[in-house]
């Protein structure tokens, strides 16, 4: 082959075309090239890319809301019902009537200090009295003056009042009454009383009973019921049944039976109907807990017949027929009954099964759905920082890179300004802020993005001023000047871009680090408030030992991501920086 030939073919080897011209030439390839050929950056991508469809694709797929507060079913031993044996006197009056509460104080004060030796007190001006109709029961009435009755020696006499008529029966039972040194007596049903005076003297009253006084309290059965056990006539005959041992007593024209079970306890039914009881008659008085909560009657008389039996435990049988456990705990002068009790609680600390592969939290929220929403508000917190940071550093640097001089010292001495500002504390500051505020947790979020891009714009206006100013000496921003380009487009448009490798490498690298702000400010109760999550908001449950030490699954998979997070941006941010650096080998 000749000379001539073989120069040819080594020309047409060497030459060109658009095809190699793009291979060989070629910025970006280059980049590209470079960047696929290292490991650690390809993981990075991976990893990433992971994140991402986990955080934004996740949410849509999980069945779960992230603020869905799951529940559970389950059997405690609960607090039921209360009971105290009534050392208080419980009072009813006749229609029409009433007692003060002096009346009252007084009635439980001569009854509890001097008892039977005198029935009678003065109080509101009145004279009352108090007939024993029975244990610890009483009848309460007002005194009528009706006559004076004097000793003379072994004699009496009996001076009526103005205007009192009184029969001779009357007069002679009051001089026994008085010789006998008794206080009552009943003439012909109607009860007297006599009060001591002075000189051997007593005033002669009647007796006008308008209230009773018991120890003993009556729960009725039903609404309908309530009524019934109201009445005057019921409560005094029921009692004056009870207290001498009868079964049976009428009021209001009705007759009703009782099952005795001692002076103290009784079960009152209408006559003919012993299915279901009309009210219970007991010393103790039995409430429940909860509010809305109805102690049938036989309820209330098995706590009775318990306590009264000093027992610590009892069997019922509720409406469904089925037996239950109640058991009896003194506390102070109260019994407090404890019983089974099917209950609805939030399911906090679930450990993980196939409903909640990761579990559930202390708000019984499934802790899978709150690390997908969760990344992707670190995710996107991570984004939108970095691009304020580096809008707000780029118009700096850039202005400042390119005027030099006073501007340059101006905006510089800015930016030693702002790198005085304690970070953190500003933050902490402004996180007690929002909290006293009680900002809304979505406002939250953007104000939180804008301080802390504020707060950290400054490193990016620094690499981006020093960049441009061995940029703008070059020959293409002479060009620029010559062809008379307007300055905004000479910085943004020519000297700006030529930056951008830089920022890009120093920017996903950054990334990483506003994530862990972010997570660090979220720990501290500072950045995303419930019921949002975030990364690092999760992982504040770290902060409770017993969480920490007892239920992994809670953070460590919240940490396990934000790790793989930040190492994901810092290899694909070393793979860059290798792909730009023209000094690399091919």
């Amino acid at each position: 082959m000749s000379e001539n030939n073989r120069f040819a073919n080594n020309s047409e080897q060497l030459s060109l075309d658009d095809g190699r011209r793009v291979k060989v030439l070629s910025p970006g390839m280059m980049v590209f090239k470079r960047f696929i050929r290292n490991k650690l950056a390809i993981a990075g991508i991976i990893i990433l890319v992971f994140m991402f469809v986990f955080s934004f694709f996740g949410g849509l797929l999980s069945p779960y809301r992230q603020d869905q507060v799951f529940y559970k079913v389950d059997s405690a031993n609960k607090e039921y019902a209360s009971a105290v044996v009534n050392t208080e006197y419980r009072f009813l009056t006749k229609d029409g009537s009433a007692l003060s509460t002096l009346v009252r104080a007084n009635f439980s004060r001569v009854v509890k200090d001097v008892g039977d030796e005198s029935l009678a007190f003065t109080a509101d001006g009145t004279e009352w009295t108090i007939t024993r109709l029975g244990d610890s029961f009483y009848a309460i009435g007002s005194a009528q003056e009706l006559a004076t009755v004097a000793l003379l020696g072994k004699a009496a006499d009996v001076k009526p009042n103005a205007g009192v008529e009184l029969s001779d029966d009357v007069k002679n039972a009051a001089i026994e009454a008085v010789k006998a040194n008794q206080l009552t007596f009943d003439v012909e049903g109607q009860g007297y009383v006599l009060t001591r005076g002075k000189a051997k003297s007593y005033t002669l009253s009647t007796v006008g009973e308008i209230a009773i006084a018991s120890l003993l309290a009556y729960d009725a059965h039903s609404a309908d019921d309530a009524a019934t056990i109201g009445s005057y006539a019921f409560r005094r005959n029921g009692e004056l049944a009870l207290k001498s041992g009868e079964t049976q007593f009428e009021a209001d024209g009705e007759t009703f039976t009782m099952e005795v079970e001692d002076a103290q306890n009784a079960l009152i039914y209408r006559a003919g109907e012993s299915d279901t009881p009309v009210a219970t008659v007991s010393n103790v008085i039995v409430n429940p807990v909860n509010n809305g909560v109805f102690l049938p009657t036989d309820y209330k008389s098995a706590v009775a017949e318990a306590i009264a039996e000093k027992q610590t435990a009892f069997e019922y049988l509720n409406a469904d027929g089925e037996s239950e456990k109640h058991t009896i705990v003194m506390r102070g002068n109260n019994y407090i009954i404890y019983t089974e009790q099917q209950t609805t609680l939030i399911d906090m600390y679930a450990l993980p099964s196939l409903a909640h592969p990761l579990g559930t939290d202390d708000h019984g929220m499934d802790v899978m759905t709150r690390l997908m929403y969760g990344g992707r508000i670190s995710l996107m917190v991570g984004f939108v920082v970095m691009i304020l940071e580096n809008l707000l550093g780029i118009v700096v640097g850039g202005v400042s890179g390119y005027f030099g001089g006073w501007v340059d010292t101006l905006l510089m001495r800015f930016v030693d300004l702002f790198n005085s500002i304690p970070y953190y504390p500003i933050m902490i500051i402004t996180g007690s802020i929002m909290d006293a505020f009680e900002i809304n947790p979505y406002t939250r979020i953007f104000l939180l993005m804008a301080i802390m891009g504020v707060m950290g714009w400054t490193g990016v206006a620094r690499v981006v001023r020093g960049q441009i100013l061995s940029l703008r000496e070059q020959d293409f921003m002479i060009a620029t000047e010559a062809t008379g380009i307007r300055v905004s487009r000479r910085i943004f448009r020519h000297l700006v871009p030529n930056v951008m490798p830089l920022l890009i490498v120093q920017a996903t690298m950054g990334l990483g680090s506003i994530i862990l702000t972010e997570a660090t400010l979220s720990f501290l109760g500072l950045g995303i408030k419930y019921p949002l999550a975030s990364w690092g908001s999760i992982i504040n449950a770290a902060s409770n030992i017993y969480v920490m030490t007892n239920f992994w699954f809670i953070w460590i998979p919240a940490g396990i991501l934000i790790v793989l997070t930040v190492l994901g941006f810092n290899f694909v941010g070393d793979g860059l920086r290798d792909a730009f650096d023209p000094k690399m080998k091919r």
